[in-house]
């Protein structure tokens, strides 16, 4: 086992959790918000687990995806807003809890728990079936398309995985004003889905190809 890439993701880890945490129950004035609780054991759990068997099996993946650094202006800016939407939304959730605001039903919270943990699977498989998965945009050496399993339903599996799970985090919650919040992350990935294929168009050989035969982005039959 790769020590140095060990070190690197449990650090990463350990801060995501604390951080995530203390914007749940610093602004929620309490430890008593379960559905904090229930949120950090189904994020954080499955992540750790997921972890350390990309850390067995394919740990230069892992490693690509540690060391995650865009290059392009457009997703830059993506990821700036995604981050302040997260930010909202955690802080707006905890809030929810704080003062009494429009908070859902618990049996929200457990079916919403239940779709982020299909979502994670889905994710999973994403990650089995396309080796040469990056959290950058970029056409790597030697890539070829993908166009089997979820990539021959939809051409952005990923991002299907992606949207249920930022949409199930605040049901999770049970914020209703984080999840209209969370709702920006659709233009957000829109507008990154379009400045991706832009780039896979020109750079990788036979995607144009690939895009008419799998006609859908994210939802089959709808997006």
């Amino acid at each position: 086992m790769d020590r140095e890439l060990f070190w690197q993701a449990i650090k990463k880890f350990i801060a995501g959790l604390l951080i995530v945490g203390a914007l749940l129950f610093l602004t929620a004035g309490s430890f008593s918000y379960w559905q904090a609780w229930l949120l950090l054991a189904i994020l954080f759990i499955p992540m750790f687990g997921a972890g350390l068997v990309m850390m067995k099996k394919c740990p230069d993946l892992l490693r690509k995806r540690l060391n995650v650094k865009e290059t392009e202006d457009e997703q830059r800016l993506v990821i700036f807003f995604s981050g302040l939407m997260f930010l909202d939304a955690f802080l707006l959730a905890g809030l929810t809890y704080r003062y009494g605001w429009i908070r859902l039903p618990g049996w929200v919270s457990w079916l919403a728990a239940v779709l982020f943990l299909l979502a994670y699977a889905i994710y999973a498989e994403v990650l089995r079936e396309n080796a040469y998965l990056s959290r950058t945009i970029e056409v790597q050496e030697n890539q070829k398309v993908i166009d089997t399993g979820l990539y021959g339903i939809v051409r952005h599996p990923m991002y299907m995985a992606t949207l249920l799970l930022f949409l199930a985090m605040p049901l999770v919650l049970g914020s209703i004003f984080s999840f209209l919040v969370m709702l920006c992350y659709i233009p957000l990935i829109a507008r990154r889905i379009r400045n991706e294929e832009q780039v896979l168009e020109k750079g990788l050989a036979g995607y144009t190809e690939y895009k008419k035969r799998v006609k859908y982005k994210v939802i089959p039959r709808i997006w």
